[in-house]
């Protein structure tokens, strides 16, 4: 994505990264905003999953943030305050898109967070598979503040992450955490010295990367599919998925290199 639908300079960038380029960077690139999330950011993040979602290439995204200061700090309200009861409503499919493309990607998803990650920004990590923070960083979604809730997800995700009271105390507080106080609660992942955890986050991704594109996808659909079902649901959706690897070639090649001690070479399929 070398520039944005209005002509200017895009807002969010891929970057391909290994050999086959299996690790895809999607780069939140609103630094002067702190990455607000504005209408044209909105429709440019959610076309970015869309392309990386039709890429049967890319095996793991890394979500960052080109700016030091923020990975997000969530809508921008300097727009909003702008807008009328019939823009907000406009705007409303358009930033719920963008978070559903990032919690609705395929494959195995890594956020890197340095700085803040409040309410939507908070919410595009809480899409993610897995959330790698900076020690600086400052999570939170204090959206009950500004007289609206968590609509990127927030209310779910975080529920379901954390547990009830928890995610109860964050949203009715509105507060903010630091990172160490967050990776407690379970809010993120691991905690890095600042500035190294887009660092860890390749490693990481470069470890996802490594293993069947058909097992991690369907390991994330099982996973996804299964999770707010009863056991014997669960199970039954493990099953379709673990038939779509059974008979793939992802699967024989991995057997073959097994017996052969060597790399596998997926295909993919």
């Amino acid at each position: 994505m070398s520039e944005s639908s209005s002509g200017t300079r895009p807002m969010v960038t891929i970057t391909r990264h290994g050999d086959g380029g299996h690790i895809a960077e999607l780069a939140l690139d609103r630094p002067e905003a702190m990455n607000a999330v504005s209408t044209q950011m909105a429709r440019e993040l959610e076309a970015a999953c869309s392309e990386l979602s039709a890429d049967p290439d890319v095996r793991v995204v890394l979500v960052t943030s080109t700016s030091p200061k923020a990975f997000c700090v969530g809508a921008d309200l300097k727009e909003r305050n702008t807008f009328t009861d019939a823009d907000l409503m406009a705007q409303r499919p358009v930033a719920r898109a963008a978070y559903s493309g990032v919690l609705n990607l395929p494959m195995p998803s890594i956020a890197v967070v340095e700085g803040y990650a409040l309410g939507g920004g908070l919410e595009i990590a809480l899409s993610c598979d897995l959330i790698i923070a900076g020690s600086g960083a400052v999570v939170g979604l204090p959206e009950v503040s500004v007289g609206v809730i968590p609509g990127g997800g927030g209310t779910q995700l975080l529920t379901r992450r954390i547990g009830w009271s928890r995610a109860a105390g964050m949203i009715f507080t509105a507060r903010g955490m630091s990172a160490t106080e967050a990776a407690a609660l379970g809010v993120v992942d691991e905690v890095l010295e600042a500035g190294t955890a887009r660092e860890r986050g390749l490693e990481l991704a470069a470890q996802i990367a490594a293993n069947s594109p058909v097992g991690l996808r369907q390991a994330k659909r099982a996973m996804r599919l299964g999770s707010d079902v009863d056991l014997a649901t669960g199970i039954e959706v493990e099953d379709g998925c673990w038939r779509a690897t059974a008979f793939s070639g992802d699967r024989a090649e991995g057997v073959a290199a097994f017996a052969e001690k060597r790399p596998p070479r997926w295909p993919g399929r």
